[in-house]
């Protein structure tokens, strides 16, 4: 009974936080929408951040006060709100987002993630990620591929017109290398070599990295351990069930070797960033083995 209370006035908190800052995120994103004065576009954008980011605040000031999790965060946490990062993280959950907001939310520029298409009719959530200018990135089929092998470049296209917006904006670019969140039957169907993880897709990031022209210097590694054997659900955070959150954050260079180069094209390139991206998955398999033994 206490965790279901907990979660009905948690959810209902989060709930209102969410309209109320919903009605002026719409106005102004509809300004920048109708009113096409460039310096207009760019105050209105700001404003649609900053009313998120007052969002974000309150939501973890309700999971602080009414939920019972320990956000564990632990590593380099030495950041700067104006230097624009690259943000590589596992993923297993909806519970990854909190995670990651409450770990380095007001210490790194806003966050910008790279969705799926369907998450745009995601109510509410669905029209800011839109006013944000969040990328909706298409997943085609192997089929669909085949068949249309043209549909191969829109999400480089989406990706490219994304960053030439992100220019000059410090910003958290977030990455979920796996593409999709980690199940045991998707670890299986993979025959993934790591443990704890799923196969990285690098392709992504070296299009990223080449198309916002050396704006990002460093990434952010940030590696999410569960108390629980199976990953927890929104509504397990929500209802005060997860009890401790390991959020290991890492902050490295990226080689300069890997900011430049055609990915698709040019074979060497493409098999030293491979290399590199397996090499940091590697090591992020081995941080979460001996991060787990900590709930022994």
């Amino acid at each position: 009974m206490r965790h279901l209370l907990t979660g009905i006035l948690t959810s209902a908190l989060v709930l209102i936080n969410t309209l109320v800052c919903m009605i002026p995120l719409m106005v102004f994103a509809l300004l920048k929408l109708l009113i096409p004065i460039a310096g207009f576009k760019v105050f209105c954008f700001e404003a649609v951040r900053s009313i998120a980011a007052t969002w974000i605040s309150l939501n973890i000031l309700i999971f602080r006060y009414l939920t019972p999790t320990y956000w564990d965060i632990r590593g380099q946490q030495v950041l700067n709100r104006q230097e624009s990062l690259l943000v590589i993280s596992n993923h297993q959950t909806w519970v990854d987002i909190p995670a990651l907001m409450v770990a380095i939310h007001g210490k790194a520029p806003f966050f910008t993630f790279f969705l799926k298409r369907e998450l745009i009719w995601v109510p509410l959530l669905g029209l800011a990620w839109w006013a944000l200018e969040y990328p909706f990135m298409r997943r085609h089929s192997k089929t669909q591929l085949e068949k249309n092998p043209q549909l191969r470049g829109q999400d480089l296209d989406i990706t490219r017109k994304a960053c030439d917006r992100l220019n000059g904006r410090p910003v958290s670019l977030v990455n979920y290398l796996e593409g999709t969140r980690f199940t045991s039957a998707k670890h299986q169907q993979q025959q993934s070599p790591y443990q704890y993880l799923l196969k990285p897709k690098s392709g992504g990031v070296a299009f990223t990295l080449n198309a916002m022209n050396n704006q990002l210097v460093h990434y952010l590694d940030i590696t999410l351990v569960y108390f629980d054997e199976q990953p927890p659900t929104f509504w397990n955070l929500l209802s005060g069930k997860v009890k401790r959150v390991i959020i290991d954050i890492q902050k490295q260079p990226i080689p300069k070797a890997m900011m430049k180069g055609d990915y698709q094209q040019d074979p060497v390139f493409r098999a030293n960033f491979q290399a590199w991206i397996n090499q940091l998955w590697q090591a992020k398999d081995q941080r979460i083995t001996r991060l787990r033994q900590d709930f022994m």
